[in-house]
């Protein structure tokens, strides 16, 4: 029966995949009715508290690009990337990572692409390096984010444990930053350095001097502001229990759970930048970022209730298959996420499903803590948007899709960053625990 499920499971995922857009989470859905109905599965409780963060953080990143925002870290990125273009491929996926950081999405690759093609094709770098390692930090930083999903997902997870989100930070935000550090110093061996002829330097000085005098709106700033001092303080309510709101209920004193708290500060957080940006709320629901949101909270609603769905009905056989082998080799569980992130096409939906399966199993919080980052492994097929569209902007076809398919240019970087994430998120581990 289990590989009937899995045919089920893979066949949903993979049309919903070629559907794009919110087609993996209508399949999502389709393939839950089938195992309701089809194979009498109790399906899990819907991911409720995930879906309301996910649209907490997407209301006031769109909030955010309202009010000009992401348009402002556009033209920073610009400025820090022509000062040193030389340095392109190790600037552009360190300032990626820190705006990912930041807004809690990977969707702001798509503002960061262009500018780095530029510059790549401006400096006569080969832009198969800056694009590569730019699209593997985007992926890389929504693992460490104090407000995106994979991270939302694990507050609730390890809170049992005494594992608060400034635990969870210390550990995934040095392993994944560590790791882009270490694929951008390969990356820039791989290949050959030059793409086509340069542009002259008196071009280039012209380019740069148009990005910084282009108009940028007033209130921009001032969204930045609000939006990085909201994420600050999530960070410090979540870490420390007497800076949160508690009530006496029954003589016991209950403080209140870090998935309300980071709902009702996102929330907060957007309305201020309404009142003191002058945004108008309609604009938000235009935004890029609210529209590509969306889709993504779809897309996690089918196909993480569909995983977690599938695993909850057959945890005993796959905790049968996995458990002495992790007990042995806890590391392995680390490679059990990455393929099953191939599969799920989704951090969120991969821990979800599958973390829960790890602690059964006879893992240590700490321990499943340095195996999340694994549960990178979005890149492996390049079918990913943002691979898409990293490829799309480079016409010099130095980024591009192998003859075998899985030959592209993100698979080396993607597992090196992936590897080294997973060695430093252990060692750390085993250092503070």
């Amino acid at each position: 029966m289990i590989v009937l499920e899995t045919i089920i499971l893979l066949s949903v995922i993979i049309t919903g995949t070629r559907l794009q857009g919110v087609g993996l989470g209508i399949m999502g859905g389709l393939g839950l009715a089938i195992f309701m109905f089809g194979f009498h599965i109790k399906p899990t409780t819907p991911p409720l508290d995930l879906l309301l963060i996910i649209t907490s953080v997407v209301v006031a990143s769109g909030t955010l690009e309202a009010a000009g925002g992401l348009t402002y870290l556009a033209h920073l990125v610009t400025q820090i990337l022509r000062r040193s273009p030389q340095q392109l491929t190790l600037l552009a996926p360190l300032v990626t990572y820190l705006f990912t950081w930041i807004v809690g999405t990977g969707h702001i690759v798509y503002s960061i692409l262009p500018i780095v093609a530029a510059v790549a094709k401006d400096t006569g770098i080969r832009p198969e390096r800056p694009l590569v390692t730019t699209v593997i930090a985007a992926q890389q930083a929504v693992m460490a984010s104090p407000i995106s999903a994979p991270v939302a997902m694990m507050v609730g997870l390890f809170a049992p444990y005494g594992i608060t989100l400034l635990d969870m930070l210390q550990i995934l935000f040095p392993a994944t930053l560590g790791s882009i550090l270490v694929t951008a110093l390969v990356v820039n061996k791989l290949g050959k350095r030059a793409v086509g002829e340069e542009v002259p330097m008196a071009h280039r000085l012209q380019v740069s001097r148009q990005s910084v005098e282009t108009g940028l709106p007033a209130t921009a700033k001032r969204a930045i502001f609000i939006f990085v001092l909201g994420i600050i303080m999530i960070t410090l309510l979540s870490a420390f229990k007497c800076l949160k709101p508690s009530w006496v209920v029954d003589g016991v004193v209950v403080y209140v759970d870090t998935p309300t708290l980071i709902v009702t500060m996102m929330l907060s957080i957007a309305a201020l930048i309404v009142l003191t940006c002058g945004v108008n709320p309609q604009s938000v629901t235009k935004s890029g970022i609210f529209t590509s949101g969306i889709q993504a909270m779809v897309a996690i609603l089918g196909i993480a209730w569909l995983g977690d769905t599938f695993v909850e009905a057959n945890k005993e056989q796959i905790i049968a298959l996995v458990q002495r082998q992790i007990q042995e080799y806890p590391w392995q569980f680390s490679i059990i996420l990455f393929f099953m992130s191939i599969v799920f096409l989704s951090q969120t939906a991969t821990i979800r499903a599958l973390a829960p399966i790890g602690l059964m199993a006879g893992l240590s919080a700490s321990t499943l803590l340095a195996t999340l980052p694994g549960s990178n492994g979005l890149f492996f097929i390049p079918n990913h948007p943002t691979l898409l569209a990293a490829i799309n902007l480079d016409d010099t076809g130095s980024t591009r899709v192998g003859k075998w398919v899985l030959n592209h240019s993100f698979m080396v970087p993607g597992l090196i960053a992936t590897s080294t994430a997973v060695c430093i998120a252990f060692v750390l581990v085993w250092l503070k625990w």
